[in-house]
């Protein structure tokens, strides 16, 4: 671990020069910024991957069920499992995606699930990301530095290899894929995450592409290269839904393809991540994933939810309003650790306020239980010191399996007072270290 203390400062040089940067829109203003990383890993044994990877993998197989279900027969609403209202009063829900069934079957292809670990020892979801989650390209890229610049290390530690992520990648793309070549949808070298869209699309040996390079054509996308025309049968996008396709959707987007609903909708090709998965991953959905893993796979949750309470519900609400003071209130269309509030930080006032805004919008919060999730050491100024982390592990889902990638983005706090583990509020990240024994 010493060696690659020594070379921090080297790593962030390169990450820099790589362009690996964060960025996100807030109150109409773009704010970028490097991603700092902490060359000591987050270690996980092989013993306690293998519980974690079982209930990934059942979380997210629960998940597209959910996706197939409600833009389909609508089964457990039928059943009372989910309101149906809830649902459908979802900020991610999409009207033009009923009946249209990906190609198939498969809506989450590559899901970034976030986790802490209590201080109990137990591992707790926060959320699940199912429409463009980011940042497998950061461990990746940084366990590819770390290697270079201290081999030794890896020499003498038994880590499970991350280098595979772009194999698992294309083949999650190749088998979803209608005939045709892969590409990488990005919305332009301008975008803080351009470093991932092209280092994905190397990796995968995908085609990266913008918005004039595509076209639909007879309800068929297609790649405009020197060579003429290509048909694309899987585009790997990382642009809204929104922005899409102005044609369907936000009709004032430049960076979208026009008609490329037209061509999802006749089955021509894949997009990953389907549209309308947003409705999956709404914080307030999240509340309801341990009943579906119940309801579509007859298990048991192998992981654990945050113990969280809606205000929709009346038992629920008593309590939110009754404990306000020592619980944590998320807004469910926030993003970025954006629209997050501890109420033990707030004053009387401030309660009084809160406590209103969620009788007015019960369907806009939820609320949960703080966890005293573990610190991990992080280097600080030469000094060795203890941060708060959570994990983002990526779970990929093509036609024939589902595979949780032995690796991760760790992500820490800088602040010693905050929670906030997210990129654009200030944090690091580290590599994750799944040991092989």
């Amino acid at each position: 671990m010493n060696d690659l203390i020594r070379h921090e400062r080297q790593i962030n040089q390169q990450l820099a020069r790589y362009g690996v940067r964060f960025g996100i829109y807030k109150n109409g203003t773009f704010q970028e910024r490097l991603f700092p990383f902490d060359t000591l890993p987050r270690i996980i044994t092989a013993e306690e991957w293998e519980g974690l990877r079982k209930g990934l993998i059942q979380r997210v197989n629960a998940l597209n069920c959910f996706l197939r279900d409600i833009y389909g027969e609508k089964r457990i609403l039928a059943d009372g499992i989910v309101p149906e209202d809830f649902v459908y009063r979802s900020p991610g829900y999409l009207p033009p995606c009923e009946g249209i069934k990906p190609p198939k079957g498969v809506y989450s292809h590559i899901s970034g699930i976030d986790l802490v670990k209590g201080k109990d020892g137990v591992w707790y979801v926060l959320e699940d990301n199912l429409r463009i989650p980011s940042g497998a390209s950061y461990p990746l890229i940084a366990r590819g530095l770390c290697r270079r610049c201290s081999p030794e290390t890896f020499r003498h530690n038994h880590v499970v290899d991350n280098r595979n992520y772009g194999e698992l990648l294309r083949r999650t793309m190749d088998s979803v894929n209608t005939g045709g070549i892969n590409v990488v949808f990005t919305p332009g070298r301008y975008n803080a995450a351009y470093f991932e869209h092209s280092y994905l699309a190397e990796k995968a040996g995908a085609v990266l592409a913008e918005a004039g390079d595509l076209c639909v054509r007879d309800s068929t996308l297609y790649y405009r290269s020197v060579h003429g025309d290509e048909k694309v049968g899987a585009i790997y996008r990382r642009v809204s839904d929104e922005y899409m396709d102005p044609l369907c959707f936000e009709p004032s987007s430049l960076i979208g393809i026009p008609n490329l609903m037209t061509a999802y909708r006749a089955g021509n090709v894949a997009v990953l991540n389907a549209f309308g998965n947003g409705v999956a991953d709404d914080k307030g959905i999240y509340y309801f994933v341990p009943k579906m893993i119940r309801y579509y796979l007859g298990e048991e949750p192998i992981l654990s939810n945050a113990p969280t309470y809606l205000p929709i519900d009346d038992k629920d609400l008593k309590y939110i309003l009754d404990h306000l003071d020592t619980l944590v209130i998320k807004d469910v269309a926030e993003a970025g650790g954006y629209g997050v509030v501890f109420g033990s930080k707030l004053t009387k006032s401030q309660l009084e306020e809160l406590r209103q805004t969620i009788l007015d919008k019960p369907r806009r919060f939820i609320a949960q239980e703080v966890i005293d999730f573990q610190d991990l050491p992080i280097m600080d100024e030469g000094k060795q010191v203890e941060r708060k982390a959570d994990l983002r592990a990526f779970v990929l889902s093509g036609a024939e399996e589902t595979v949780a990638w032995p690796s991760g983005l760790t992500r820490f706090s800088r602040n010693p007072d905050s929670f906030i583990v997210n990129s654009s509020q200030g944090g690091g990240f580290k590599d994750t270290w799944i040991l092989s024994r």
